[in-house]
């Protein structure tokens, strides 16, 4: 969601079709913010589908990932930092690791296809 370490700052739910930037607060903790708005704290709920852009070399080569990736955003279960990650790799990171200045957009999931079946009426015959 909001990682405890940006508590202090004004945050906002983050919205679909919106990008985003992996910014450094005055605290010095890394999180999303709405680019040209350091001020607010955008919090993404985990679980969430999230396209990463601008992703460092160093990174690309200890994650072996692209500078472009799919990942879902994680709850942490160790370090002082919970909030993070997944790549499709399986390779999971904290925000504060990502740096500041990688561009983030949320992917919306494709409507899962409805069921349909066809009725058939019974008849039913009396003799």
């Amino acid at each position: 969601m909001c990682d405890y370490s940006l508590e202090m700052y004004a945050s906002r739910p983050a919205r679909e079709s919106e990008k985003y930037v992996t910014t450094r607060f005055p605290s010095g903790s890394i999180g999303l913010a709405a680019p040209g708005d350091c001020t607010t704290a955008v919090c993404v709920q985990y679980d969430t589908h999230l396209n990463l852009e601008g992703i460092s070399n160093d990174l690309q080569t200890r994650l072996g990932v692209a500078a472009s990736e799919h990942v879902v955003f994680a709850r942490l279960e160790h370090g002082a930092y919970r909030d993070g990650v997944k790549f499709d790799n399986g390779k999971e990171i904290s925000l504060q690791l990502l740096g500041s200045g990688v561009g983030a957009m949320l992917v919306v999931p494709a409507a899962k296809p409805q069921v349909v079946r066809d009725r058939q009426a019974t008849l039913e015959t009396i003799d």
